[in-house]
């Protein structure tokens, strides 16, 4: 009967998470009209390239949803810096230890994050729109910053305890879900 219970909150709570879903999304306007871009970058190498891409065309880049593009990218670049220093406020271990680590699962046998695209990290500063290009290179070096970290990586506010490899999908499937 516990095991009923338990398998039926996993499912609830993994069908929240899921239906929480996709409310900013980011275009190039072409002639034609926007363009849809689907990010499917795998490592945090492939992401930094992508960067540089999308430093010389954040002119012709529209978003929709709540967040400009550098908020966007300001929030990436938080979620990198937290998983060093420490994220500022974490679900519940118990959390941390079922639905958390069960949707991080699925996302990683997935491919793919699917989250509120327009919810803050709990307990980050809030999210002003600022110049792009200091949001690009703020991200930029947090990447780098991970890349070159060779200390303990701290817990994931909702997944738990991750290893480096674990974290760099987790970035990199969570840059991919805000951009595309």
């Amino acid at each position: 009967m516990e095991r009923r219970l338990l398998l039926k909150s996993v499912l609830t709570g993994s069908a929240i998470i899921t239906v929480a879903g996709a409310t900013t999304w980011i275009a190039i306007d072409t002639e034609e009209g926007p363009l849809t871009i689907e990010y499917t970058l795998k490592r945090i190498a492939e992401m930094k390239k992508n960067l540089l891409n999308l430093q010389t065309n954040d002119s012709k880049i529209l978003t929709t949803g709540n967040w400009e593009l550098s908020q966007i990218l300001n929030h990436c670049a938080q979620s990198v810096e937290y998983s060093i220093s420490g994220y500022p406020e974490h679900k519940s271990e118990l959390f941390k230890k079922t639905l958390g680590s069960f949707a991080f699962s699925a996302f990683a046998a997935k491919g793919k994050m699917s989250h509120n695209l327009s919810e803050a990290i709990p307990g980050a500063p809030l999210l002003t729109p600022k110049d792009i290009d200091v949001a690009l290179n703020r991200l930029q070096l947090s990447l780098t910053d991970f890349q070159q970290h060779a200390g303990k990586l701290q817990p994931h506010f909702a997944y738990g305890e991750l290893t480096k490899s674990e974290y760099e999908l987790a970035h990199v499937m969570h840059f991919n879900n805000h951009l595309s």
